[in-house]
């Protein structure tokens, strides 16, 4: 979609050693039932946050990206919930939490709010999966509050090694910027659907229904300025985000990346990959920015052999 496509621009494993998901039961791999999800709200920060709850087990927090919401993960959070509490996160600001006035749109801000997230819901501990810039969310959370993270599965996260979205973050600091992303809710469906495509390696691979969980939170008031903020802080991020990857060395982290991603590069993902020596890195040939959405029964399959694989 236009506003996924513009602002988040803002296989084959390649670490040390060479590891693959094992073969599950085809039954295994298909995309679990739904139908047990529950809708929930807690307050955090003086705002409500609402979340999506699954399953029973070991905690399992998804952090969604730039403009989406924790539906984004609706093919995934069945099947997963088999084996954990899953907890789908709609961040401050974004999907069906509070919008909240000039909310510090910091990394560090926005990960100190998941750290009293896991207090609201009384975790202690918990693994995260993250998709882009909830990847460096994640990131972050994981460096500043190291004793709360067990592991970590990141789905193409935005990473100071990338500037494929340099050009766009240039126009989105401008004032004719702001004024476009502030009109892109009332953009016609056909070409949001046609921005969403390009985010696919295969467009043809979109579900039903994966278009609504983007577009639908962009046009309630408040989202484009919070992104806005986003991406007016965007260098200042990742420049202190570098400045904690050396943290995060000895943390369990899986990539998965599309081959074909156009929003953050694969090439920044294996520099990134290198900064964490006990991280792998899995890629997916001719998938895009959107693995989990993409891919679903693959990337369930690697998240499960993840989380139940030795720390």
């Amino acid at each position: 979609m236009s506003s996924t496509a513009s602002i988040e621009a803002m296989g084959d494993l390649r670490d040390d050693a060479d590891w693959r998901p094992s073969n599950h039961a085809a039954g295994d791999l298909l995309v679990a039932d739904d139908s047990l999800v529950t809708d929930h709200f807690v307050e955090v920060c003086g705002a409500r946050l609402h979340y999506q709850l699954a399953g029973i087990g070991q905690p399992l927090l998804l952090l969604h990206g730039l403009v989406g919401s924790g539906r984004n993960w609706r093919q995934n959070i069945g099947f997963l919930s088999r084996h954990a509490s899953v907890y789908a996160i709609d961040l401050l600001n974004m999907g069906d939490s509070q919008r909240v006035p000039d909310l510090d749109a910091s990394l560090e801000a926005t990960a100190d709010r998941i750290a009293a997230t896991m207090d609201a819901l009384g975790l202690r501990v918990a693994d995260i999966a993250a998709h882009s810039h909830g990847g460096a969310v994640a990131l972050m959370f994981a460096a500043r509050h190291p004793e709360r993270v067990r592991k970590l599965i990141l789905f193409a996260p935005a990473n100071p090694f990338c500037d494929a979205g340099r050009h766009l973050l240039r126009f989105y600091n401008t004032r004719t910027g702001a004024w476009f992303a502030r009109r892109i809710s009332v953009l016609p469906r056909l070409l949001h659907a046609a921005a969403l495509g390009r985010m696919y390696g295969d467009p043809t691979r979109v579900a039903e229904g994966t278009l609504e969980t983007y577009t639908d939170g962009i046009g309630i008031p408040g989202t484009i300025e919070h992104v806005l903020r986003i991406v007016a802080g965007w260098y200042d991020d990742m420049h202190a985000l570098r400045a904690e990857l050396a943290k995060l060395a000895a943390k369990p982290t899986l990539f998965i990346w599309g081959d074909r991603d156009r929003a953050v590069t694969l090439h920044s993902g294996e520099q990134l990959q290198r900064m964490m020596p006990k991280s792998r890195l899995m890629v997916l040939p001719g998938v895009g920015h959107l693995p989990f959405e993409e891919q679903p029964e693959t990337c369930n399959a690697a998240m499960l052999e993840w989380l139940m694989g030795p720390a």
